[in-house]
């Protein structure tokens, strides 16, 4: 392997690396860049001073020029760079990056995607939940179906803010009118306050009309069968294979069959 080879693999391995203090830093950061991001395209969706507003767009630039620099570094470090463009995570990193070259179209809202790096990174911080005594082992999965929600709210609200901002300003003034037409949308409440009147707005509130008939009941059943499991299991260590979860009379580990250490 020459010098070369080794570096790129070195760099490579970082960038995808959630085990290593570097590989970890390195991620968080660009999931604080992802959230400031988020944040910025909300806040000029209202009506901000002057001033305040290039400082976000100076802000928001430097952010994406960061993407774009970091989606160049995973190509070139990729171990396979001709399958690269075409990998999921690569494909919403190039939608990241797009307003770079499609400067007049404003999809930054899909960046949030790149949120989902975050599962890879829950499992490092041992949180639990209090509520219905939700423990670290199903941080991860409860992270997962809240980020989905979140994420395909998110999106939507941003889609139909873009198609209906400039059509029609007095209903979509905002991202806090848009996300609330999104969630009363596909939450299929549907209270008729608020209404698209451009044919794409329609079109977009068709697909989020399907969007929360198909996902939102899945993910909010995969959260409820999530809090009914944990009301049901304890947190027991077993002191061989290291599983955490036992049924509350479990006195044996049902993996790998030792005897539990329980607490008198």
């Amino acid at each position: 392997m020459t010098s070369q080879t080794s570096w790129r693999l070195t760099i490579g391995h970082y960038l995808d690396d959630f085990e290593s203090p570097i590989g970890r830093g390195i991620n968080i950061f660009l999931c604080v860049l992802i959230f400031i991001s988020s944040g910025i395209f909300v806040a000029q969706t209202y009506d901000l001073p002057s001033a305040i507003s290039q400082i976000l767009s100076y802000i928001d630039y430097s952010i994406l020029i960061l993407f774009a620099v970091e989606y160049v570094v995973r190509f070139i470090c990729s171990e396979e760079p001709e399958k690269f463009p075409f990998r999921f995570f690569s494909l919403i990193d190039l939608l990241a990056i797009a307003p770079l070259f499609l400067g007049f179209l404003d999809i930054r809202f899909f960046r949030i995607f790149r949120w989902f790096r975050l599962l890879r990174l829950i499992r490092f911080f041992r949180l639990e939940i209090s509520i219905l005594n939700v423990k670290a082992k199903d941080t991860i999965i409860l992270s997962r179906i809240i980020l989905t929600l979140f994420t395909i709210i998110f999106i939507c609200a941003g889609l139909i803010y873009q198609v209906e901002h400039t059509v029609n300003p007095d209903t979509f003034k905002n991202f806090l009118d848009a996300l609330y037409f999104a969630v009363v949308t596909m939450t299929t409440v549907g209270f008729g306050d608020k209404t698209p009147i451009s044919s794409g707005g329609k079109i977009v509130t068709l697909l989020m009309i399907l969007t929360g008939i198909a996902v939102i009941p899945w993910q909010l059943g995969d959260l409820v069968r999530q809090f009914i499991k944990s009301t049901t299991q304890k947190e027991v260590d077993c002191t061989k294979c290291g599983l955490a979860f036992h049924d509350q009379d479990a006195k044996f580990c049902k993996r790998c069959g030792t005897l539990l250490e329980l607490d008198t």
